[in-house]
Order: structure tokens, then sequence, then C-alpha cells
């Protein structure tokens, strides 16, 4: 009886949620190049910024949903995948939880690196896609074994699903139709747009929101947005300033210019974080700027988005 309910629960969330949209979660918008991508990062805001050169990928428009999260996590916990942390809706729900109408397209929170890396294995093999993360040549399913995650291999010629490296995370982040745009300020903001349009930040949020709704400006009771109804930057990605924070794959440490294709330090005590985020814990917020944390860390200001390789 209880596993009737539980299904009538998804069954009923997911009529209502796609009642509203087809929206999936998962648009990979793609920067590709016949030879390929140079620019320097930490410009205008690191004290060492360095070139860096990128080969063609994809990079999800919008952060990972707890839809997606939770869809994706059904799945691997029926086939043989271990979560330290299951999640949470947004900045307000309940850990691990059937998603609700009204939070299910806001980012997932509570979710720390090694469960971001594992869930993009899990994702991969969902889809029939060959897995990025290795250990010991072994697939990576538990994120529970920090051995096994602090010292995973990427393959970057794989065709699943990973975490953007620092240089492709800013990258997107600073891209527009026809340049780069400065690394000390919002993605996306520009002389139409200000950081407030573009971005959910602590001065105009008191949490997380629906996926690419910043600069919506529709009235309350017209319902909630739908994502991507706001301001995307000069690329067409959302939020790739405020809303959460996001995982890349790189050990944080100083740039270097002696590898062009670095994606970081091969050890490191924390991994870099990006975008700045809706709480007054992530003051900095330009597209430059960058956080360490653990890959143990989870917070409710704190998720991902996924990237893939061009090949």
């Amino acid at each position: 009886m209880k596993k009737i309910s539980i299904i009538a629960v998804i069954a009923a969330f997911s009529a209502q949620l796609f009642a509203q949209t087809d929206f999936t979660g998962i648009d990979m918008h793609e920067f590709k190049t016949k030879g390929t991508i140079s620019y320097t990062i930490g410009e205008h805001v690191d004290s060492f910024p360095a070139s860096r050169r990128l080969d063609s990928f994809a990079i999800n428009s919008y952060e990972t949903t707890y839809a997606l999260w939770y869809k994706v996590l059904q799945w691997a916990e029926d086939n043989g995948y271990y979560f330290q942390n299951r999640g949470q809706e947004g900045s307000e729900g309940t850990v691990g939880k059937v998603p609700t109408a009204n939070g299910g397209f806001q980012p997932v929170t509570r979710v720390n690196w090694h469960d971001a890396i594992v869930w993009c294995n899990a994702l991969s093999e969902m889809e029939g896609l060959t897995p990025c993360y290795t250990y010991g040549g072994n697939i990576i399913r538990d994120s529970g074994d920090s051995i096994a995650c602090d010292l995973a291999d990427c393959d970057w010629a794989a065709t699943g699903y990973r975490l953007p490296t620092e240089a492709e995370w800013e990258y997107a982040a600073r891209k527009t139709k026809t340049s780069i745009q400065r690394g000390d300020i919002a993605s996306g903001e520009s002389a139409m747009f200000s950081a407030e349009d573009v971005a959910w930040l602590f001065d105009n949020s008191n949490g997380t929101h629906t996926v690419g709704t910043a600069g919506n400006k529709s009235p309350v009771e017209e319902g909630l947005p739908m994502p991507g109804s706001g301001n995307p930057n000069g690329s067409g990605l959302f939020d790739m300033t405020g809303n959460v924070l996001e995982f890349c794959w790189d050990w944080y440490g100083k740039y270097e210019d002696t590898n062009g294709f670095a994606a970081g330090p091969r050890y490191g005590e924390g991994r870099s974080v990006r975008g700045g985020a809706w709480s007054d814990e992530t003051l900095f917020y330009y597209v430059g700027d960058r956080y360490s944390f653990d890959p143990n860390e989870a917070y409710t200001y704190l998720g991902f988005r996924i990237a893939r390789s061009l090949r």
C-alpha cells in the first residue's frame, strides 16, 4: 500500500509539472570551433591571470534542477549507485523528498562534489553514454568512497556528462555573440542589464528560484515563472551568476601558463566553485571570482551544472 502511494505521488507531481511545461532540465549549449578556443582566465579579477585553450565542449543552459536530480537519483539507486547526500529542492526543500510543483525546477542543493560527479556518471549510463569518471579503471558509482572520488580520472574523450572545467565555465560565463565580456562584472551584465537583471543575488533574493528566471518581472498573480523566462547571458545561458554556486572539476590552485589546456592541479584541498549565489555567504559574484570548497561540503547555496566534451 505504501509503495502504491509513493508511485501515486510521483505520478501526480509529474502530471502537474509537465502540464505546465515540457522542460526537461537539459539544454546543452555547444561551443564549437574548428581549432581551439583561446582566452585569458581570471582577467580583470585575479592577480595572476593565465592563457587558456579549450577544445569544443557543451554546457547546460541551466543549473541542475532538483526534478532532474531526483529522476536520475531514482534510476541510479535502482542500478547500484550510492549517494552520500540525496539532495534538496532549492534552499527551502526537504532532503531526498519527491519534487514539488513549486520547487522542482529550482536547483538541487545540499549535494557535495563527490555526489555531483557520481550523479554525472549515473546520468551518462541512464542515457546509454560512456561515463567520464573512473578510479583504477572502474566506473565510480559510490559518492561515499572519498578516495575514489578525490583521485578520480576524467576521460575527456568519453561521450557522457561531467562537470565543466574552470576554464570552460568561465569562458561560457563571459562569452557573448561577438566577443568576451570583462571578468569583473556579473555574467550577462551590460549597459542594458544590471547584475540584478540577470542574477538572483543576496541583495535581490532570500533563497533559490526557478532556474533561468532572474530578471522576469511578471506579476505574482500570473503564477510561477517558467524556466528560461528570465534574462540569459551573452551566450544564452542562465544563472551563470547567482541562484547557486556551481562546482567545477578542478582542484583550486594558482593559474599557470605552462599548460594552456590545464584543468587545475592534480591534487589539492578544495575544488573550485564559481558563480555567486542568493546567500550573503557568497558576496563575490563576478564571473572571474573563485571559491574553494572541500569536496565533502554541501550547502543550500551550492549546486552544479553539467557539461560534455565534443569530439
